[in-house]
This record gives C-alpha cells, sequence and structure tokens, in this order.
C-alpha cells in the first residue's frame, strides 16, 4: 500500500537438549540441571554464554531497525513518486517489496541461525541491511528501489529471527520474561516510530536527501549493531546441525507470495486475471507445505516448521492470537494514515504525532507487562483485549460524532486506550508463544512467530487497507474509517475469547 550489569565476554557455545512428551509426540526440551535455578534467577541455560544487558540492547537496536522500516517509507511515498516518476503501481512494490521478502525468508533465516550460529548471522544481516539501505537511499530510478527494498527485506529476514532465537537460546526464567516483553514494547514503539521519524526525516530534507534519508539512516545504526554484536552478544547454535529443508521453503515461500503479492497488488494493478489465480494456488501450495512437512517429520527428516512445535499448546495458541492481532494493528496504522492526510490534509509530521498517545499508551503497558504477567498471567492478555476494544470504540464513537471537527487531540482517549490494550496484548504475545519452545529449536521456533508476524502486518494493511480505499469514495471518509475501526473490533473480541483458553501461568 502507498501509504502506509557486568557483562561477560561472548564465547561459542552450543545447546544442549532434553526430551519431553508434548501432546504424545517425543521433542526437544530446554535444559536444566538438576538443582539449577534458572527458572527464577533467571540465568542462562546450562553451556551457554549469558545474554547481558549489553548484548540484549544490541539485539534490541536490530530489531528496532527492521520494524521500523516496515512502516518508516510510508510517509516518503508520496515525495518519492515525484522525484522517480514512480507510478502508483510501482509504489505498492515499494511499500509491499520489503514486507513480502521478510515475510518469505523469515523461518529460513531462523533455520540457518540455528546451524550456522545466530550471533554470525545477526551480523551478517546487520551488515547486509546497512549495504541494501545505502543502495536504496542512493537509488537512481524507480525500479531500482523496487529491487532494493526487496533485498532489504531479506536482509531484515536473516537478522530477526537471530533475535528472538538468541533471547529463548540464552536467557531463562524471569530475564527471559523480560527480554521478550521488551522485545514486545520495541515492535510496538517501532511502528509508531516509524511514522513520526520519517514525517520528521523527509521534512527535514538533511542536506538536501529528502526522502532519501528514511533509509540512510539505517546504515550507521546497522554498523553499530553489527560492532556490538561481535563484543556482547553470545554464540548459541542448535547442538545438531540440521539440513535446510529445499521443498519446504519453496513451498513456504510459494505459498506466501501466492496470498501477499495479489492482496498488496491486485487493486493498484485492477484485480487481473494473474491475481485471481494466485489467490486459487494459495490454498493448494499450503496443503501441499503441510503434507511435505508432514512427510519430512515421519522420515526422520528435519522440516523447516516442524509439525510437533505446532502440537505445542503455547505455539498453536498464540499463533492464533498472532494472526488478529498483527493484522488489525497493520491494518489500522495505514487507515489512520490515510485518513489523517488524505481526509484531514494533515502533513506526515502532524499525522505521525498524532500516533503519540497511542505509543505512550503501548510503552506503559509494556514495562508494566512483566510484573502484572507475574501475578495475573493469561489474564492480562484477556485484559488488554478488553481495553483495546473499548479505545477501538471510542474512536468509532469520535469519528461518527462530528468527522468535520476530528483532530489528532480529539483522538487522544481512543488512541491512548488502543495503546494500553495492544501492549498488554503484544508484550506477554512473544512469551505465549514461546515459553515452551525448546533451546535446541529456538531459531526456529521464532522464524514461525515472525513470520506469522510479519504476514499478518501484510495481511490486515492488504484487507482493511483495500476496504477503507474502495469504500471511502462512497461511504465517505468517515463511516469508512468507522467501518474499518468495528472490524479491527471484532478482531479484538476474537482475541477476547481465545485468550480464555490460554494457560493462566506463563513461562
Amino acid at each position: 500500500m502507498t501509504q502506509q550489569l557486568a557483562v561477560a565476554r561472548p564465547t561459542t557455545a552450543r545447546t544442549t537438549t532434553a526430551e519431553t512428551t508434548v501432546a504424545g509426540t517425543t521433542v526437544a526440551a530446554s535444559p536444566e540441571p538438576a538443582g539449577a535455578t534458572t527458572a527464577t534467577t533467571g540465568a542462562a541455560p546450562a553451556g551457554v554464554a549469558p545474554l547481558g544487558t549489553a548484548g540484549l540492547a544490541t539485539l534490541l537496536l536490530g530489531a528496532f531497525l527492521t520494524m521500523l522500516d516496515f512502516f518508516i517509507v510510508n510517509v516518503a511515498l508520496p515525495t518519492i513518486d515525484q522525484d522517480l516518476a514512480a507510478g502508483p503501481a510501482v509504489l505498492e512494490l515499494v511499500a509491499a517489496g520489503y514486507g513480502i521478502a521478510f515475510a518469505v525468508l523469515l523461518v529460513l533465516g531462523g533455520r540457518l541461525g540455528d546451524i550456522f550460529g545466530r550471533r554470525r548471522l545477526f551480523t551478517a544481516g546487520a551488515a547486509a541491511f546497512a549495504l541494501t539501505s545505502l543502495a536504496c537511499g542512493l537509488a537512481p530510478d524507480a525500479w531500482s528501489l523496487v529491487a532494493a527494498r526487496a533485498a532489504q527485506g531479506a536482509s531484515a529476514a536473516l537478522l530477526i529471527p537471530q533475535v528472538l532465537g538468541t533471547v529463548t537460546a540464552a536467557t531463562h526464567g524471569a530475564r527471559r520474561g523480560r527480554a521478550l516483553s521488551l522485545y514486545g514494547a520495541v515492535g510496538g514503539i517501532s511502528v509508531v516510530i516509524g511514522q513520526v521519524l520519517g514525517g520528521i526525516l523527509v521534512a527535514a530534507d538533511v542536506f538536501g536527501t529528502g526522502w532519501r534519508s528514511v533509509f540512510l539512516i539505517n546504515v550507521p545504526c546497522a554498523l553499530l549493531a553489527l560492532v556490538l554484536a561481535v563484543r556482547y552478544v553470545p554464540e548459541t547454535r542448535a547442538e545438531r546441525a540440521a539440513r535446510v529443508d529445499v521443498p519446504g521453503t519453496v513451498l513456504l515461500a510459494a505459498a506466501l507470495l501466492a496470498l501477499l503479492v495479489p492482496l498488496m497488488e491486485g487493486r493498484a494493478a485492477g484485480w487481473p486475471l494473474w491475481s485471481w489465480v494466485l489467490l486459487a494456488l494459495f490454498p493448494v501450495l499450503a496443503t501441499a507445505f503441510v503434507l511435505v512437512e508432514r512427510r519430512t517429520e515421519r522420515n526422520g527428516g528435519s522440516p523447516l516448521v516442524p509439525p510437533t512445535m505446532l502440537r505445542i499448546p503455547e505455539m498453536r495458541r498464540g499463533l492464533g492470537i498472532a494472526l488478529p492481532f498483527f493484522a488489525g494493528f497493520g491494518g489500522f496504522m495505514f487507515v489512520i494514515a490515510v485518513a489523517l492526510q488524505q481526509g484531514l490534509h494533515l502533513d506526515p509530521v502532524t499525522a505521525g504525532w498524532a500516533l503519540v498517545p497511542m505509543a505512550v499508551g503501548y510503552f506503559a503497558a509494556s514495562l508494566a507487562g512483566p510484573r502484572l504477567i507475574g501475578r495475573f498471567g493469561s489474564r492480562v492478555l484477556t485484559a488488554g483485549a478488553l481495553v483495546q476494544a473499548s479505545g477501538l470504540a471510542v474512536l468509532a464513537a469520535t469519528v461518527l460524532a462530528d468527522w468535520a471537527h476530528f483532530s489528532p487531540l480529539r483522538m487522544v482517549p481512543g488512541v491512548a486506550l488502543a495503546g494500553i490494550g495492544q501492549g498488554l496484548i503484544g508484550t506477554p504475545l512473544f512469551r505465549v508463544v514461546l515459553s515452551k519452545v525448546p533451546a535446541d529449536r529456538a531459531g526456529v521456533g521464532s522464524g514461525v512467530l515472525a513470520t506469522g508476524q510479519q504476514s499478518s502486518l501484510a495481511l490486515g494493511v492488504a484487507t482493511l487497507g483495500s476496504l477503507f480505499l474502495a469504500l471511502a469514495p462512497t461511504l465517505g471518509m468517515d463511516r469508512a474509517l468507522a467501518l474499518c475501526l468495528g472490524i479491527q473490533l471484532l478482531g479484538a473480541l476474537t482475541i477476547l475469547g481465545l485468550t480464555l483458553r490460554l494457560p493462566r501461568s506463563i513461562g
């Protein structure tokens, strides 16, 4: 869419595993030596160098950059169009190319980290992210920018699974919970900061770079993450290196492309025949992927997404919540940006600042999350769904009450409540999904979660965004916005029901 603590010096270590039974199937379990107190102290599992504060900050910097770039380009697209004469369809690819490549290659990135070492893949991903960001910033024409954006998304797919994978493998107990809570907070904050920072950079026109600065700012930040990772991030990898599942990788990539490409490009292209053919192929490719993965695991191979991992209740139910949560989040950010800039004719900087109350609410809830989760468990997610639904209802009512005088100030109650609710859901959600993932499969589990996150964000932008743009000319900007908020409200109520099926205690 066009709008859119001392730290020990790291040492190489391999994770060790034990066996446990999950849903009737034997899988590797997180190591826990007899008499160890890691569950309460938060120390790293046996044989793994601890992840210190500086190492965690380095990983979060990498995560922040990759998530930021999903949204920072949105406010720069009009300027890109003017400068490169891109046109709507090519601009769609500038925005979508990053997200599609990101989502398609995430699970593979997690597997490569398991095999070759997560710190090694993190540093390689950071270096590639710096280079591809530089290529975006120096792109001479629109199609060069599209290619560089896709490569940038592929670089992010190498980097981001290593963040969750390292946290899962090199921390335990309370420290892991705090780290995952911070990761969730960074994910939410980066979305809003992307909108704000993008507008500020374009408006500032630093050294005459204009829109190019939204990409060039990544270069020093990514290089800093690379240097810090070498010093502070411990090396972890799976004990038994598994081969890359080529058939599974190809089928997963094909299935995601068949779904995301027509949804994100079909409207701009006028819904040609190829878009419908790809959508029809999606269920066929998805079914083939599931069958191949089951056969590979049954034959003793190493599937890209082990079916036994999806039998872990926390993983399965957490992913069920992630789909409506991230889809609604991505759709909301796109729709509200269009409504503010095209409906109210606000400039990009003002439109970005309108979402600051949401960021403050999200961050405050994220900081309180670990303490609340320790006391109330999964009921924190239930409360978050209720608060988010309330915020969406308040915002929809404000839109319908007086659109002529609708303003960022009048948005504050609704978006602040929505942000608090999203923080109470998004922050513990990562802990739910990864709480029972074996350390030996940390990279795979992290890749699956990150793929679900990015795919859902793209799906939300494509579905809610297309619906909003299609209805706004006939219903009016206010009714179309209220309808989309109502759909997201239904998603929040769905999340509410799903949270009631989670175990009360979260690891």
